[in-house]
């Protein structure tokens, strides 16, 4: 059965303390950590921030408290969720995969997507990628669980592929691995220093 991301499914998922995966603290850290890894490299404050896969928006009003003149853009396929929390916090309709047929106002400095790209099968994984890594203009935060990791929460539809597949994946993309999920693109590469890039396993 598709899976339906309706109100049931973010209650379940969000906000029944018996389902619920990640408090608000874990969330907090999180953007807080994107937001300094970002600025780290760009040696200034985030201007603008893409998040795909956005859900409910999360981590809109914790990004707005962080940096409150930071313009941010959400997408999910949720209609639920657009219809929701859409005007309050900046989400439109659409899905990870078209993102260049959007009409974002890109590149952006912060691509979020978080919790997203292990439930999409491979042929779709890729043209997430093909479309995603054209509107990075600083740094990627892609949290991605493997078929390795101890995942706690909606594990229908997830996709158990090995981190090297997932290497593979993003660096055919264009992107290098920074480090705890962060990534950016390869065209960047020479702005960093050599132990700033993560070394894979």
């Amino acid at each position: 059965m598709p899976k339906r991301y309706d109100q049931a499914y973010f209650d379940r998922w969000y906000r029944d303390p018996a389902h619920s995966v990640g408090s608000r603290a874990d969330l907090v850290r999180q953007v807080t950590f994107a937001v300094a890894v970002t600025e780290q490299l760009l040696c200034r404050p985030i201007r603008s921030v893409l998040d795909a896969g956005a859900g409910e928006g999360r981590w809109q009003p914790l990004l707005h408290r962080l940096r409150p003149h930071a313009r941010y853009a959400g997408v999910d396929s949720s209609a639920w969720a657009v219809a929701r929390y859409g005007r309050r916090r900046n989400l439109r309709l659409g899905s990870i995969e078209t993102l260049d047929e959007l009409g974002l106002d890109g590149p952006f400095d912060l691509v979020v997507a978080a919790d997203v790209l292990h439930y999409l099968p491979t042929p779709v994984l890729r043209r997430a990628l093909a479309a995603m890594v054209p509107l990075i203009g600083g740094v990627a935060f892609l949290p991605t669980f493997t078929r390795d990791d101890a995942s706690e929460g909606d594990h229908h539809g997830f996709q158990p592929r090995r981190a090297s597949t997932y290497r593979r994946l993003f660096a055919e993309a264009g992107l290098i691995a920074i480090g705890m999920h962060a990534w950016m693109p390869a065209a960047r590469a020479g702005e960093l220093a050599a132990l700033e890039r993560a070394v894979d396993a």
